[in-house]
Protein backbone atom coordinates (compact mmCIF):
# COMPACT_ATOMS: atom_id res chain seq x y z
CA UNK A 1 0.00 0.00 0.00
CA UNK A 2 1.46 3.38 -1.07
CA UNK A 3 1.42 6.56 0.99
CA UNK A 4 -0.56 9.29 -0.86
CA UNK A 5 1.58 11.94 -2.58
CA UNK A 6 -0.68 14.62 -1.08
CA UNK A 7 0.80 13.69 2.28
CA UNK A 8 4.28 14.52 0.99
CA UNK A 9 3.12 17.84 -0.47
CA UNK A 10 1.50 18.85 2.84
CA UNK A 11 4.69 17.89 4.64
CA UNK A 12 6.80 20.11 2.38
CA UNK A 13 4.40 23.00 2.89
CA UNK A 14 4.60 22.57 6.67
CA UNK A 15 8.41 22.70 6.53
CA UNK A 16 8.64 25.39 3.86
CA UNK A 17 11.57 27.25 5.42
CA UNK A 18 14.02 24.33 5.42
CA UNK A 19 12.64 23.11 2.10
CA UNK A 20 13.23 26.55 0.55
CA UNK A 21 16.87 26.54 1.69
CA UNK A 22 17.41 23.16 0.04
CA UNK A 23 15.61 24.28 -3.13
CA UNK A 24 17.76 27.41 -3.45
CA UNK A 25 20.95 25.42 -2.91
CA UNK A 26 20.05 23.02 -5.71
CA UNK A 27 18.86 25.87 -7.95
CA UNK A 28 22.19 27.70 -7.59
CA UNK A 29 24.16 24.57 -8.34
CA UNK A 30 22.10 23.72 -11.40
CA UNK A 31 22.33 27.33 -12.62
CA UNK A 32 26.14 27.33 -12.46
CA UNK A 33 26.33 23.88 -14.05
CA UNK A 34 24.11 24.78 -17.01
CA UNK A 35 25.70 28.24 -17.45
CA UNK A 36 29.20 26.76 -17.75
CA UNK A 37 28.02 24.15 -20.24
CA UNK A 38 26.20 26.88 -22.21
CA UNK A 39 29.43 28.88 -22.29
CA UNK A 40 31.38 25.93 -23.71
CA UNK A 41 28.51 25.14 -26.10
CA UNK A 42 28.48 28.72 -27.42
CA UNK A 43 32.23 28.79 -27.98
CA UNK A 44 32.11 25.46 -29.80
CA UNK A 45 29.12 26.52 -31.91
CA UNK A 46 30.82 29.77 -32.93
CA UNK A 47 33.96 28.06 -34.15
CA UNK A 48 32.24 25.10 -35.79
CA UNK A 49 29.88 27.42 -37.67
CA UNK A 50 32.96 29.08 -39.19
CA UNK A 51 33.49 26.00 -41.31
CA UNK A 52 31.58 24.77 -44.31
CA UNK A 53 31.35 21.15 -45.39
CA UNK A 54 31.95 22.36 -48.95
CA UNK A 55 35.13 24.27 -48.06
CA UNK A 56 38.59 22.81 -47.47
CA UNK A 57 41.59 24.38 -45.79
CA UNK A 58 45.09 23.47 -46.93
CA UNK A 59 48.13 23.97 -44.66
CA UNK A 60 51.71 22.83 -44.49
CA UNK A 61 51.94 19.23 -43.35
CA UNK A 62 52.42 18.98 -39.59
CA UNK A 63 51.05 22.47 -38.82
CA UNK A 64 48.41 22.33 -36.07
CA UNK A 65 47.04 25.74 -36.98
CA UNK A 66 47.27 28.47 -39.59
CA UNK A 67 49.81 30.47 -37.59
CA UNK A 68 52.35 27.63 -37.89
CA UNK A 69 51.83 27.03 -41.59
CA UNK A 70 53.66 28.43 -44.62
CA UNK A 71 52.60 27.98 -48.24
CA UNK A 72 54.05 29.58 -51.36
CA UNK A 73 52.32 31.17 -54.33
CA UNK A 74 53.34 28.20 -56.47
CA UNK A 75 51.57 25.88 -54.01
CA UNK A 76 48.47 28.07 -54.12
CA UNK A 77 48.40 27.84 -57.92
CA UNK A 78 48.65 24.06 -57.81
CA UNK A 79 45.80 23.96 -55.28
CA UNK A 80 43.49 26.13 -57.39
CA UNK A 81 44.00 23.80 -60.36
CA UNK A 82 43.26 20.66 -58.34
CA UNK A 83 40.25 18.52 -59.32
CA UNK A 84 37.01 19.27 -57.52
CA UNK A 85 37.53 23.02 -57.03
CA UNK A 86 34.45 25.06 -57.88
CA UNK A 87 34.82 27.64 -60.62
CA UNK A 88 33.20 31.04 -60.40
CA UNK A 89 32.90 33.96 -62.80
CA UNK A 90 36.40 35.18 -61.89
CA UNK A 91 38.00 31.72 -61.87
CA UNK A 92 38.63 29.05 -59.23
CA UNK A 93 37.05 29.84 -55.85
CA UNK A 94 40.30 29.74 -53.88
CA UNK A 95 41.56 32.21 -51.30
CA UNK A 96 45.27 32.16 -50.30
CA UNK A 97 45.35 33.80 -46.86
CA UNK A 98 47.76 35.47 -44.47
CA UNK A 99 47.03 35.57 -40.73
CA UNK A 100 48.56 37.92 -38.13
CA UNK A 101 47.63 38.97 -34.61
CA UNK A 102 47.23 42.67 -33.79
CA UNK A 103 46.32 44.39 -30.51
CA UNK A 104 43.47 46.90 -30.23
CA UNK A 105 41.73 48.51 -27.21
CA UNK A 106 38.37 47.11 -26.11
CA UNK A 107 35.50 49.59 -25.93
CA UNK A 108 34.23 48.65 -22.48
CA UNK A 109 37.49 48.50 -20.55
CA UNK A 110 40.02 50.22 -22.76
CA UNK A 111 42.40 47.33 -22.17
CA UNK A 112 44.25 45.89 -25.18
CA UNK A 113 43.09 42.59 -26.64
CA UNK A 114 44.36 40.52 -29.53
CA UNK A 115 42.38 40.33 -32.74
CA UNK A 116 43.04 38.11 -35.72
CA UNK A 117 43.76 40.02 -38.92
CA UNK A 118 43.26 37.92 -42.03
CA UNK A 119 44.67 38.84 -45.39
CA UNK A 120 42.37 37.37 -48.04
CA UNK A 121 41.98 37.31 -51.80
CA UNK A 122 39.41 39.44 -53.66
CA UNK A 123 37.16 36.40 -54.29
CA UNK A 124 36.92 35.42 -50.60
CA UNK A 125 33.21 36.27 -50.55
CA UNK A 126 32.63 33.57 -53.12
CA UNK A 127 34.64 31.06 -51.09
CA UNK A 128 32.84 31.91 -47.84
CA UNK A 129 29.38 32.62 -49.14
CA UNK A 130 27.86 32.94 -45.65
CA UNK A 131 29.68 36.25 -45.22
CA UNK A 132 27.98 39.42 -46.40
CA UNK A 133 28.74 43.14 -46.21
CA UNK A 134 26.13 44.85 -44.01
CA UNK A 135 27.61 48.33 -43.98
CA UNK A 136 30.01 50.12 -46.31
CA UNK A 137 31.79 48.18 -49.07
CA UNK A 138 34.43 45.55 -49.75
CA UNK A 139 38.08 46.66 -49.68
CA UNK A 140 39.90 47.56 -52.89
CA UNK A 141 42.87 45.41 -53.83
CA UNK A 142 46.26 47.06 -53.32
CA UNK A 143 44.98 49.62 -50.79
CA UNK A 144 45.32 49.80 -46.99
CA UNK A 145 41.62 49.17 -46.45
CA UNK A 146 39.86 46.96 -43.90
CA UNK A 147 36.52 45.27 -43.57
CA UNK A 148 35.70 44.17 -40.03
CA UNK A 149 33.40 41.58 -38.50
CA UNK A 150 30.38 42.91 -36.64
CA UNK A 151 31.80 41.73 -33.29
CA UNK A 152 35.01 43.66 -33.97
CA UNK A 153 33.01 46.80 -34.69
CA UNK A 154 31.04 46.29 -31.47
CA UNK A 155 33.92 45.25 -29.20
CA UNK A 156 36.94 47.35 -30.21
CA UNK A 157 37.48 51.11 -30.26
CA UNK A 158 38.23 52.90 -33.52
CA UNK A 159 36.55 50.55 -36.00
CA UNK A 160 33.64 52.71 -37.08
CA UNK A 161 33.22 53.21 -40.84
CA UNK A 162 35.66 55.75 -42.22
CA UNK A 163 37.96 55.70 -39.21
CA UNK A 164 41.67 55.00 -39.54
CA UNK A 165 43.47 52.33 -37.55
CA UNK A 166 47.22 52.01 -37.04
CA UNK A 167 48.83 48.59 -36.71
CA UNK A 168 51.72 46.67 -38.19
CA UNK A 169 53.49 49.92 -39.06
CA UNK A 170 50.72 50.98 -41.44
CA UNK A 171 47.63 53.18 -41.39
CA UNK A 172 44.41 51.51 -42.48
CA UNK A 173 40.92 52.78 -43.29
CA UNK A 174 37.79 50.90 -42.24
CA UNK A 175 35.57 50.74 -45.34
CA UNK A 176 33.09 47.99 -44.46
CA UNK A 177 31.46 45.85 -41.78
CA UNK A 178 30.51 42.25 -42.52
CA UNK A 179 28.25 39.67 -40.91
CA UNK A 180 29.57 36.10 -40.84
CA UNK A 181 26.39 34.50 -39.46
CA UNK A 182 27.66 34.24 -35.89
CA UNK A 183 30.90 32.45 -36.78
CA UNK A 184 34.45 33.18 -35.60
CA UNK A 185 34.98 35.39 -38.66
CA UNK A 186 32.75 37.99 -36.98
CA UNK A 187 35.70 38.55 -34.60
CA UNK A 188 38.24 39.04 -37.40
CA UNK A 189 39.59 41.93 -39.46
CA UNK A 190 40.00 41.29 -43.20
CA UNK A 191 42.19 43.04 -45.74
CA UNK A 192 44.17 42.40 -48.95
CA UNK A 193 46.71 39.62 -48.32
CA UNK A 194 49.37 41.24 -50.51
CA UNK A 195 49.08 44.56 -48.67
CA UNK A 196 49.21 42.81 -45.29
CA UNK A 197 52.45 41.05 -46.29
CA UNK A 198 53.95 44.37 -47.43
CA UNK A 199 53.03 46.20 -44.22
CA UNK A 200 54.48 43.42 -42.06
CA UNK A 201 57.62 43.26 -44.28
CA UNK A 202 56.97 39.65 -45.21
CA UNK A 203 57.86 37.96 -48.49
CA UNK A 204 55.16 38.93 -51.03
CA UNK A 205 54.18 35.44 -52.14
CA UNK A 206 53.94 33.64 -48.80
CA UNK A 207 50.66 32.55 -47.18
CA UNK A 208 49.59 30.66 -44.06
CA UNK A 209 46.77 28.69 -45.64
CA UNK A 210 44.66 28.29 -48.74
CA UNK A 211 40.90 27.89 -48.48
CA UNK A 212 39.09 26.40 -51.47
CA UNK A 213 35.43 25.87 -52.22
CA UNK A 214 34.62 22.49 -53.73
CA UNK A 215 32.04 21.86 -56.40
CA UNK A 216 30.37 19.51 -53.90
CA UNK A 217 31.27 17.96 -50.52
CA UNK A 218 31.58 14.56 -52.24
CA UNK A 219 34.67 15.68 -54.18
CA UNK A 220 36.70 16.16 -50.98
CA UNK A 221 38.53 12.84 -51.14
CA UNK A 222 39.43 13.33 -54.81
CA UNK A 223 40.74 16.82 -54.04
CA UNK A 224 42.69 15.62 -50.99
CA UNK A 225 44.25 12.66 -52.79
CA UNK A 226 45.36 14.86 -55.66
CA UNK A 227 47.20 17.26 -53.35
CA UNK A 228 48.70 14.83 -50.86
CA UNK A 229 50.04 12.63 -53.66
CA UNK A 230 51.56 15.54 -55.59
CA UNK A 231 55.38 15.45 -55.10
CA UNK A 232 55.55 19.24 -55.46
CA UNK A 233 53.49 19.73 -52.31
CA UNK A 234 53.89 18.91 -48.62
CA UNK A 235 50.44 19.73 -47.29
CA UNK A 236 47.60 18.50 -45.14
CA UNK A 237 44.00 18.91 -46.24
CA UNK A 238 41.00 19.20 -43.91
CA UNK A 239 37.37 20.00 -44.34
CA UNK A 240 36.95 23.50 -43.00
CA UNK A 241 34.27 22.37 -40.56
CA UNK A 242 36.59 19.69 -39.13
CA UNK A 243 39.46 22.14 -38.79
CA UNK A 244 37.43 24.62 -36.72
CA UNK A 245 35.94 21.81 -34.65
CA UNK A 246 39.46 20.78 -33.63
CA UNK A 247 40.30 24.40 -32.84
CA UNK A 248 37.44 24.54 -30.34
CA UNK A 249 38.32 21.44 -28.32
CA UNK A 250 41.00 22.85 -26.03
CA UNK A 251 39.00 25.68 -24.51
CA UNK A 252 35.65 23.86 -24.48
CA UNK A 253 37.26 20.96 -22.63
CA UNK A 254 38.75 23.36 -20.07
CA UNK A 255 35.44 25.18 -19.54
CA UNK A 256 33.55 21.91 -19.22
CA UNK A 257 36.04 20.44 -16.74
CA UNK A 258 36.22 23.57 -14.59
CA UNK A 259 32.45 23.99 -14.71
CA UNK A 260 31.94 20.39 -13.68
CA UNK A 261 34.36 20.75 -10.77
CA UNK A 262 32.58 23.89 -9.54
CA UNK A 263 29.20 22.21 -9.96
CA UNK A 264 30.32 19.12 -8.06
CA UNK A 265 31.65 21.22 -5.15
CA UNK A 266 28.45 23.24 -5.03
CA UNK A 267 26.45 20.04 -5.49
CA UNK A 268 28.02 18.55 -2.37
CA UNK A 269 26.83 21.57 -0.42
CA UNK A 270 23.37 21.29 -1.94
CA UNK A 271 23.24 17.59 -1.06
CA UNK A 272 24.09 18.36 2.56
CA UNK A 273 21.28 20.91 2.54
CA UNK A 274 18.87 18.27 1.27
CA UNK A 275 20.18 15.77 3.84
CA UNK A 276 19.65 18.25 6.64
CA UNK A 277 16.12 19.00 5.46
CA UNK A 278 15.13 15.35 5.11
CA UNK A 279 16.78 14.25 8.38
CA UNK A 280 14.88 17.03 10.17
CA UNK A 281 11.69 15.72 8.60
CA UNK A 282 12.42 12.23 9.92
CA UNK A 283 13.02 13.51 13.46
CA UNK A 284 9.89 15.69 13.43
CA UNK A 285 7.67 12.92 12.06
CA UNK A 286 8.84 9.94 14.11
CA UNK A 287 5.37 9.36 15.53
CA UNK A 288 3.71 9.81 12.13
CA UNK A 289 6.04 7.25 10.57
CA UNK A 290 5.39 4.77 13.39
CA UNK A 291 1.65 5.27 13.07
CA UNK A 292 1.72 4.67 9.32
CA UNK A 293 3.79 1.53 9.84
CA UNK A 294 1.28 0.32 12.43
CA UNK A 295 -1.56 0.99 9.98
CA UNK A 296 0.04 -1.37 7.48
CA UNK A 297 2.28 0.84 5.36
CA UNK A 298 5.44 -1.18 4.65
CA UNK A 299 9.10 -0.23 4.65
CA UNK A 300 9.07 0.27 0.88
CA UNK A 301 6.17 2.73 1.16
CA UNK A 302 7.98 4.84 3.77
CA UNK A 303 11.21 4.87 1.75
CA UNK A 304 9.31 5.79 -1.41
CA UNK A 305 7.43 8.56 0.41
CA UNK A 306 10.60 10.24 1.66
CA UNK A 307 12.29 9.83 -1.72
CA UNK A 308 9.33 11.55 -3.38
CA UNK A 309 9.78 14.52 -1.04
CA UNK A 310 13.51 14.72 -1.75
CA UNK A 311 12.96 14.48 -5.50
CA UNK A 312 10.23 17.14 -5.35
CA UNK A 313 12.67 19.51 -3.65
CA UNK A 314 15.33 18.67 -6.24
CA UNK A 315 12.96 19.04 -9.19
CA UNK A 316 11.73 22.46 -8.03
CA UNK A 317 15.34 23.56 -7.49
CA UNK A 318 16.35 22.23 -10.90
CA UNK A 319 13.51 24.05 -12.65
CA UNK A 320 14.35 27.32 -10.89
CA UNK A 321 18.03 26.90 -11.75
CA UNK A 322 17.22 26.32 -15.43
CA UNK A 323 14.84 29.29 -15.52
CA UNK A 324 17.53 31.45 -13.97
CA UNK A 325 19.96 30.59 -16.77
CA UNK A 326 17.55 31.20 -19.66
CA UNK A 327 18.22 34.99 -19.78
CA UNK A 328 21.86 34.17 -20.60
CA UNK A 329 20.84 32.51 -23.88
CA UNK A 330 22.35 34.43 -26.84
CA UNK A 331 24.08 36.87 -24.47
CA UNK A 332 27.43 37.79 -26.03
CA UNK A 333 30.65 37.38 -24.11
CA UNK A 334 34.27 36.85 -25.10
CA UNK A 335 37.30 34.72 -24.34
CA UNK A 336 40.79 34.09 -25.57
CA UNK A 337 40.96 31.46 -28.29
CA UNK A 338 44.08 29.60 -27.23
CA UNK A 339 44.56 28.14 -30.69
CA UNK A 340 45.03 31.59 -32.25
CA UNK A 341 45.79 33.70 -29.14
CA UNK A 342 43.11 36.14 -30.21
CA UNK A 343 39.94 37.45 -28.58
CA UNK A 344 36.80 35.66 -29.76
CA UNK A 345 33.30 36.98 -29.15
CA UNK A 346 30.56 34.38 -28.86
CA UNK A 347 27.13 33.90 -27.30
CA UNK A 348 25.90 31.58 -24.56
CA UNK A 349 23.96 28.71 -26.11
CA UNK A 350 21.37 27.28 -23.69
CA UNK A 351 19.95 24.28 -25.51
CA UNK A 352 17.12 21.90 -24.50
CA UNK A 353 19.77 19.20 -24.06
CA UNK A 354 21.64 21.33 -21.49
CA UNK A 355 18.42 22.11 -19.61
CA UNK A 356 17.63 18.41 -19.52
CA UNK A 357 21.14 17.72 -18.18
CA UNK A 358 20.53 20.34 -15.48
CA UNK A 359 17.29 18.68 -14.39
CA UNK A 360 18.95 15.25 -14.33
CA UNK A 361 21.76 16.69 -12.21
CA UNK A 362 19.21 18.18 -9.82
CA UNK A 363 17.35 14.88 -9.47
CA UNK A 364 20.65 13.11 -8.87
CA UNK A 365 21.38 15.49 -6.01
CA UNK A 366 17.90 14.87 -4.63
CA UNK A 367 18.40 11.13 -4.90
CA UNK A 368 21.74 11.20 -3.07
CA UNK A 369 20.35 13.55 -0.44
CA UNK A 370 17.15 11.59 0.04
CA UNK A 371 18.29 7.98 0.34
CA UNK A 372 19.97 8.07 3.80
CA UNK A 373 17.07 9.88 5.55
CA UNK A 374 14.56 7.61 3.82
CA UNK A 375 16.38 4.51 5.02
CA UNK A 376 16.58 5.91 8.53
CA UNK A 377 12.85 6.57 8.53
CA UNK A 378 12.17 3.01 7.39
CA UNK A 379 14.34 1.56 10.15
CA UNK A 380 12.67 3.42 13.02
CA UNK A 381 11.63 0.99 15.79
CA UNK A 382 7.83 1.13 15.56
CA UNK A 383 7.12 -0.07 19.11
CA UNK A 384 9.39 2.53 20.73
CA UNK A 385 7.92 5.32 18.64
CA UNK A 386 4.35 4.30 19.45
CA UNK A 387 5.06 4.36 23.18
CA UNK A 388 5.75 8.10 22.88
CA UNK A 389 2.20 8.79 21.64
Amino acid sequence: MAIPITYNLRSLRARWVSATVAVLGIAGTVGVFVAMLALANGFRATLVSSGSSQNVIVRRAGATGEMESVLTLDSARIIQDAPGVERGVTGPLVSPEVVVIATFPLKQSGTPANAQVRGVSPNVMGVRNNVRIVSGRFFQSGLNELIVGRNVAASYSGFELGQTVRFGGGIWTVVGVFDAAGSAFDSEVWCDSHVLNQVYLRPPNIYQSVTARLASPQTFQQFKDALTSDPRLNVQVDREIDYYSKQSRQLTTLITVLGSIVAVVMGIGAIFGALNTMYSAVIERTREIATMRALGFGVASVVTSFMIEALCIALIGGILGCLGVLPLNNMTTGAMNWSTFSYLAFAFQVSPLLLTAGLVFALLMGLVGGVPPALRAARLPVVVALREL
